[in-house]
């Protein structure tokens, strides 16, 4: 196993396999309302079976090219992920996305953590636009969007129902040319 420095803290990027599932679980546990407020994974992870599906998707989606999901551990604990929920290496796209229980917010761990994630699929795996999908009212991840250089391409209305409600739903990205150019200013 593999582990990737997000910093000075101490705070890691690893990969989330299905063994993992307990922990993943307790994790969701822990975040359960906060990470639900615009995102739907709680109401999906809610027990071990559920968790192990969750992630084993994700080890399929890795197997063949199409996905990614790691955790951000803090401390010695998983505290939130970051995902490539969608990947096509032929077309050159990708969807990151991401989350984060409140223990962990505000340290910038989501933003290093993407970082990193679409480093990689810039320069290892080709990809020439990442898009970034977002409730136009979850403002901490749209300002990891701004903070990440990406643009606002537009805005689907009341295009994603979340409980009971339909939600306007953001699109930014970022792609590779202006990828390259924003890293080599930082």
């Amino acid at each position: 196993m593999y582990a990737i420095s997000l910093g000075d803290d101490g705070a890691e990027l690893r990969p989330l396999e299905p063994w993992q599932a307990g922990e993943f679980l307790a994790h969701m546990d822990r975040g359960r309302e906060f990470i639900g407020q615009h995102n739907a994974l709680p109401d999906v992870v809610t027990d071990l079976a559920s968790s192990r599906a969750f992630l084993q998707a994700y080890a399929e989606k890795a197997a063949a090219d199409t996905g990614r999901i790691h955790g951000i551990w803090a401390d010695g604990r998983l505290v939130g992920a970051v995902i490539l929920r969608t990947m096509d290496v032929k077309q050159g796209t990708a969807e990151a996305g991401c989350w984060l229980e409140p223990s962990a917010v505000g340290r910038g761990l989501v933003t290093r953590a993407v970082r990193v994630l679409i480093d990689w699929a810039v320069e290892a795996r080709g990809i020439h636009r990442v898009e970034w999908w977002v409730s136009a009212t979850n403002e901490p991840s749209i300002a990891v969007a701004r903070r990440l250089g990406m643009t606002k391409d537009g805005v689907l209305r009341e295009s994603h129902p979340h409980r009971g409600k339909r939600h306007d739903e953001e699109i930014w990205s970022v792609l590779a040319p202006e990828w390259r150019a924003g890293e080599r200013a930082v």
